[in-house]
């Protein structure tokens, strides 16, 4: 990863009581733990906030504090 593109998404569920280990990633996220329910609430958000910076033609690095908080707003309101 250059120095340029060291931005990382991180997800933590801390709900999970089965038991079961939960971890999904990609090259600029990890999301880790959750009960069924709530990793896939991640995994869903996490999709559709990649799907808008694909369609700003921007990399996770390259966002604002403001654009990742908006951006990230939007994506888990649906």
């Amino acid at each position: 990863m250059d120095e340029k593109n060291n931005a990382m998404l991180l997800g933590l569920g801390l709900d999970n009581r089965d038991g079961h280990k939960r971890i999904t990633k990609g090259d600029d996220f990890y999301l880790v733990g959750g009960s069924e329910e709530t990793h896939e609430k991640m995994v869903e958000t996490t999709i559709r906030f990649h799907e808008k910076l694909d369609r700003k033609g921007k990399a996770l690095a390259d966002l604002s504090r403001e654009e990742f908080h908006d951006m990230m707003r939007e994506a888990a309101e649906k």
